[in-house]
């Protein structure tokens, strides 16, 4: 997947569009993401012995195709690519800018 945990993304199409958050978590085989503020849910839980009951707001899934990188430089959504560093890294870049994600 082009997106990993911890990078800034846009959401680019949904409930929750032009929303910006970090990605908390990445569900590979489903193509979600989790983005902190982003796909609000309402979760009704019973109490348990430690935790206890009511409405839980957290976020949700969304699909990896509905959100998009922010370019580094720019700040603005971005396409990424992939290159080889000379040391024989492949890293991800912006192509926008040109500019590279993974130091």
């Amino acid at each position: 997947m082009k997106i990993k945990k911890g990078d800034r993304v846009k959401v680019i199409a949904g409930r929750s569009k032009g929303k910006v958050g970090d990605v908390l978590r990445v569900l590979p085989t489903e193509s979600r993401v989790v983005v902190s503020g982003v796909n609000m849910i309402k979760r009704h839980t019973k109490p348990g012995r430690t935790e206890q009951g009511g409405i839980i707001e957290r976020e949700a899934a969304i699909h990896v195709s509905n959100v998009a990188l922010l370019d580094p430089k720019s700040d603005k959504p971005t396409k990424v690519g992939f290159r080889f560093l000379e040391d024989g890294r492949k890293v991800r870049f912006a192509r926008a800018s040109g500019e590279t994600f993974d130091r």
